[in-house]
């Protein structure tokens, strides 16, 4: 059952996982492709680089990210790879042409995904160092390449997570490396619009969806850490929750001033919208029906 916005009816909750899972970095099949570098990939690698559709910057790419992409190609999670729907410092997004086995964790009627491509060579870790600190997951790993791998499986359990609390969040498919392959939310022309780009005609029930998703996530045992009017696209009706790879579980050492801020960002841009709301009444609500 579904309501405006398509809020989805919660299944009975689950009991948030205790502490921080532990993520694989081991080498992966395109590492060994990589280091292989047969006549096939370098062919692949030579047609993605010389696409206009695909621009590429060889600072954000090596070899084991265009050997990730052509082994979610040879996998049949991606046919065809076409433009870029958003760029960013630590990773660009594109939209890419689903394969059989992409299609049938969609929804009927859906024919493309987005390919989240993380950067390994470009990324500074400024922005992410916050989310790092106190994450035993990422203490010891140390190189960055790693640091990337582990980042990119976070963001794809953290999709699994919310998805599993009824939050509306894109579809996880599967990882290669630091490519993250997910529902796209958008059209054929374009990508959906970001709550900060349309008119909402009705802000109270918006602000009842965005509050419930985050208790959702806080009854689940994460914090989103980087919620705004610019994480939430508005999409078929819908309200979905985007860029979740920096969400930290609750046991995070940080994740109390990460929740304060999403809370402060959210009441922020609905007091914008004409709402009498603050960040400390969000807040106090999320902690009071949390069920953490």
């Amino acid at each position: 059952m579904t309501g405006e916005y398509g809020l989805l009816e919660p299944n009975e909750s689950d009991t948030p996982d205790d502490e921080f899972e532990q993520i694989d970095v081991s080498d992966t099949e395109a590492d060994r492709i990589a280091r292989k570098r047969d006549r096939k990939f370098n062919q692949f690698r030579e047609q993605i680089k010389d696409s206009d559709r695909f621009k590429v910057d060889d600072g954000a790419f090596d070899d084991a990210t265009f050997a990730a992409l052509y082994k979610l190609v040879q996998d049949g999670y991606v046919d065809a790879i076409g433009g870029p729907l958003s760029t960013g410092k630590e990773a660009n997004v594109y939209n890419a042409l689903a394969g059989d086995r992409s299609l049938e964790m969609l929804r009927e009627g859906e024919e493309e995904v987005a390919m989240k491509v993380y950067r390994t060579r470009a990324t500074n870790f400024q922005d992410m160092r916050e989310y790092l600190i106190g994450d035993p997951r990422f203490e010891e790993l140390g190189d960055k390449k790693k640091i990337v791998m582990a980042w990119t499986r976070k963001e794809l359990s953290n999709l699994e997570r919310a998805r599993k609390a009824r939050v509306r969040v894109p579809r996880p498919i599967t990882t290669e490396r630091n490519v993250l392959i997910m529902e796209y939310i958008g059209t054929e022309d374009s990508r959906s619009k970001r709550l900060a780009e349309v008119q909402i005609e009705n802000p109270e029930t918006a602000y009842d969806v965005v509050r419930e998703y985050i208790r959702r996530l806080y009854s689940a045992g994460l914090v989103h850490g980087d919620l705004s009017e610019y994480n939430v696209l508005f999409y078929g009706g819908e309200l979905v929750v985007i860029d979740v790879g920096q969400a930290v579980t609750v046991h995070h050492p940080n994740a109390e001033e990460f929740l304060e801020r999403d809370c402060e960002n959210v009441a922020s841009f609905f007091r914008r919208q004409g709402m009498e709301v603050s960040g400390d009444e969000l807040l106090d609500w999320v902690h009071e029906n949390g069920n953490v």
